[in-house]
């Protein structure tokens, strides 16, 4: 079966490969504290539906237990190292068989190889406290390799740690008129194309959430990065094709090896 990618909106992916349902970083909610789902409906119940959950870092709309609780018993749920400690209600998703990661782990699920790498974000549940969880991204390796980038900002080593790759999901935006140290814009997203080389990439982590009552403050950080990240990466990495895709929507990349 080819490898396909559907896009829930902001971090939220499910990448199927070798008959495996692999989701990221799953958010289902209308709100999320300040913060209100503004574009695409929430995503259906067969969204839910995965073999492994991967969770990138321990900010809220990364790591949301209401989410998390709604998968079914058995998933699979990789962490960062740590998180359980810094994330006390995991420990009551018992359901869930989980697994605490760090860059370098590999971890199988059915034919497919988890491996996490590196990447360079706050990987702390509140922006105080002891760095005790870091910040992950994921290689799912099966008839393709895809790389779920997580939140993060360009770092030196990247390109080194995520290896070659066929399939990049790179957060291109964020759910705020400014975006802080440690994240991707469109341009750095496709920087990050022109270090990464792989064959199709699809952009995520914009247009999705935004915070009450800033509808009129930079619209344009809300509505355009996707397509700003298109644009770019046709200049940067015009040999990587850019799937921008809508809530909901699925895309076969064709990267089957």
């Amino acid at each position: 079966m080819p490898v396909e990618i559907t896009w829930w909106g902001h971090a939220t992916c499910t990448v199927e490969d070798a008959n495996i349902r692999v989701l990221t970083d799953p958010l289902f909610a209308r709100r999320l504290a300040h913060l209100r789902r503004r574009r695409g409906a929430l995503p259906p119940p067969g969204a839910w539906r995965a073999d492994v959950a991967l969770v990138s870092h321990l900010h809220a709309d990364h790591l949301h237990l209401p989410s998390l609780a709604r998968l079914a018993p058995g998933t699979r749920l990789l962490v960062p190292r740590g998180a359980p400690r810094a994330v006390p209600g995991l420990r009551r998703l018992r359901h869930l068989r989980l697994t605490e990661m760090a860059p370098g782990d590999v971890t199988g699920v059915g034919d497919l190889a988890v491996r996490a790498v590196s990447a360079r974000h706050d990987g702390r549940r509140l922006p105080v406290g002891p760095h005790r969880s870091p910040a992950l991204g994921y290689v799912v390796e099966g008839e393709a390799r895809t790389y779920f980038a997580g939140d993060t900002g360009l770092f030196e080593t990247m390109a080194k740690e995520v290896g070659p790759v066929d399939v990049a999901l790179l957060p291109v935006g964020g759910w705020g008129p400014f975006l802080g140290e440690g994240h991707l814009d469109a341009g750095r997203a496709a920087e990050a194309l022109a270090l990464l080389g792989p064959r199709s990439a699809v952009p995520v982590h914009y247009g999705t959430y935004w915070p009450i009552g800033m509808d009129a403050v930079r619209p344009h950080e809300f509505h355009t990065p996707g397509e700003e990240f298109a644009r770019l990466a046709a200049e940067r990495a015009p040999g990587v094709r850019v799937h921008r895709l809508a809530h909901g929507e699925s895309v076969r990349p064709g990267v089957s090896r």
